[in-house]
């Protein structure tokens, strides 16, 4: 049975996610320690909080990554199963590259602790915005096309849920005529406007960091966010994960083309259910699985 293993990103997290993992599976408690290793008190954040603190967007990018990791090694150590592909939401393609073997987990939790910095100093706070859209996806395109300033599409989560990202009076602009159409928005809390042009001077900046990386042979593909189409090849992965800063998350054409390839289980790996959620609303009879908790890994059936 092929697997597609799927990695939350921002949004998913909690105080303790994974700490069940470290107490039960020697695998999960390395994931945690080579993160304190590399991020001092990141592990403490992690297990401890304050919740205010872990939400900031430089810590939470990297523990989203240990306890995604964690997880995953975790099962794979306890069920001997290797997935088919792999893809992660966002932050969760850096995830979904440590599963796969090309990103080392010390590399990845660097890269997005320093992501998340360059993210957040990218617009001063007030500056930017994003709101969920609930309707026709072209429709949303059509409008953020004819609204002045800076406003597009950031994420393409479900058939009808688009999360549109950029200038705040541009975001406000297009709600307004997407509403005045007949679509339902929903104005949402975040610190800044991930994936949209006004990340440039983080894309610009973390590129050199991107470019110094090592990238190693793939154990099995990823599914890129910006292209949504199947990776194998380590030097594509600094362009790659360059343009993902600005450019949309493909998500729905991502699972499409998983299937297409062939996934007949879907597995989301870390803590929540934001992506088998949004699976089964591209895909209605897909199979999907969640494996964040002990209990998941050590009753996990196929």
């Amino acid at each position: 049975m092929k697997i597609a293993a799927l990695f939350p990103g921002q949004g998913s997290h909690a105080v303790g996610m994974g700490t069940d993992l470290t107490a039960a599976f020697p695998q999960a408690e390395a994931v945690y320690a080579g993160a304190e290793a590399t991020l001092p008190g990141l592990r403490a954040l992690i297990e401890g909080g304050p919740p205010e603190d872990l939400t900031l967007t430089a810590n939470q990018q990297p523990a989203l990554v240990a306890a995604s990791v964690a997880a995953f090694r975790a099962w794979q150590a306890h069920t001997g199963l290797t997935p088919a592909f792999a893809a992660g939401h966002s932050l969760g393609e850096y995830s979904a590259l440590v599963a796969s073997g090309t990103l080392d987990l010390a590399d990845a939790l660097r890269l997005t602790r320093r992501r998340g910095e360059l993210m957040q100093e990218a617009v001063p706070v007030g500056v930017g915005a994003m709101s969920a859209v609930m309707g026709d996806p072209n429709v949303v395109r059509e409008v953020c096309a004819a609204t002045p300033g800076t406003v597009q599409p950031a994420n393409f989560n479900a058939p009808t849920q688009t999360v549109i990202s950029g200038e705040k009076a541009a975001v406000d602009a297009a709600a307004a005529e997407l509403k005045a159409r007949g679509l339902k928005v929903i104005p949402l809390k975040v610190s800044a406007p991930f994936h949209c042009a006004l990340m440039q001077p983080a894309q610009d900046a973390l590129t050199p960091d991107l470019q110094s990386t090592t990238f190693s042979p793939f154990a099995f593909p990823v599914f890129a966010n910006v292209t949504a189409e199947a990776n194998s090849d380590p030097a594509a992965l600094p362009e790659l994960l360059a343009r993902q800063i600005t450019g949309s998350v493909r998500w729905v054409e991502t699972i499409q083309a998983l299937a297409a390839a062939g996934a007949e289980v879907f597995i989301e790996f870390g803590p929540g259910t934001v992506l088998t959620g949004l699976v089964k609303r591209i895909l209605p009879d897909a199979r999907t699985l969640n494996v964040g908790t002990a209990e998941q890994v050590s009753g996990f059936k196929l």
